[in-house]
């Protein structure tokens, strides 16, 4: 059903009355919530760079398959074309892969940054865009600390594109395409909870093949992709500087210190472009 002027202005007001009552939209989550959230874990260690994680994501989300292999000294980006890739790095141990795709926050910045809710948190864990919420404006790539949505620039119809961890497929009781075809097990679904609990057996009982230290577990508040790795996370081009607090709560209390219109603004003007369009559709169809 489209929104009309009338229905847009009602929402516009029951947003401006909550910004004046000082609550907020959606609270963050708990950290039992957070621990619950379903999760992936990637040890570095049992990767062979096969790819295959990265072949059945483009077949999964009907994207190109990858024509390039992972070269050392070479860093293959993400891009509206594919939503994870395999990196190889020289370490102090010897040849290392990574993989890479969106972390899946648990306080998403990206989300914290969409004023329509286009990005969103779901329940499950896995952060994903939702098309018909979106107005454009791409705060989502410039707040996410990780660097991971991707524009289509040069589509008619532009999408925000990044790895969803498989939401679809989890609904059906499957498992994300990357973990189901990973031949070496580099990759384990579970919660999150579980997945910690994991990695430091695996670093407990083998100190000699692991580096102390879970990458994702306290990074930007938490994230539902967990890493383990031979070395330093320096040595494998991660952000290492990234804060353990999530993004979003820098941002604590600043709705309610500036003027509501500078909030409600491109919600405003989202709302007035949907209302315009269903008029004209409106026009198109009485004629």
């Amino acid at each position: 059903m489209g929104l009309d002027r009338r229905s847009f202005f009602q929402m516009l007001g029951l947003t401006g009355l909550t910004l004046a009552l000082g609550k907020d939209a959606k609270a963050a989550p708990s950290e039992e919530e957070a621990v619950s959230f379903k999760a992936v874990l990637y040890d570095s260690t049992r990767c062979v760079g096969c790819q295959s994680c990265e072949f059945a994501c483009a077949e999964t989300n009907g994207l190109p398959e990858p024509t390039d292999v992972p070269e050392t000294g070479v860093v293959r980006q993400l891009d509206e074309t594919r939503r994870t890739v395999i990196n190889s790095y020289e370490t102090s141990k010897g040849e290392v892969f990574v993989k890479q795709q969106c972390m899946h926050c648990n306080q998403p910045a990206c989300a914290a940054a969409c004023l329509t809710k286009a990005m969103f948190k779901n329940q499950e864990g896995p952060v994903t865009w939702r098309g018909n919420k979106c107005m454009g404006c791409r705060y989502c790539m410039v707040s996410c600390p990780f660097d991971i949505p991707k524009f289509e620039y040069h589509s008619a119809n532009p999408k925000i594109v990044k790895c969803t961890m498989c939401v679809d497929r989890l609904a059906e009781g499957e498992l994300p395409a990357c973990v189901e075809n990973c031949p070496a097990e580099a990759l384990t679904f579970g919660t999150r909870e579980e997945l910690i609990k994991e990695a430091r057996r695996r670093i407990h009982d083998d100190t000699d093949t692991y580096y102390d230290y879970i990458y994702g577990e306290h990074e930007a508040g938490g994230t539902s992709f967990l890493y383990l790795s031979p070395v330093s996370f320096n040595e494998l081009g991660f952000n290492t500087k990234i804060q353990k607090s999530s993004y979003p709560e820098l941002s604590k209390g600043f709705l309610y210190s500036v003027p509501s219109i500078f909030v409600l603004w491109p919600a405003m003007l989202l709302g007035l472009q949907q209302a315009t369009k269903d008029n004209e559709l409106k026009t198109e169809n009485d004629d």
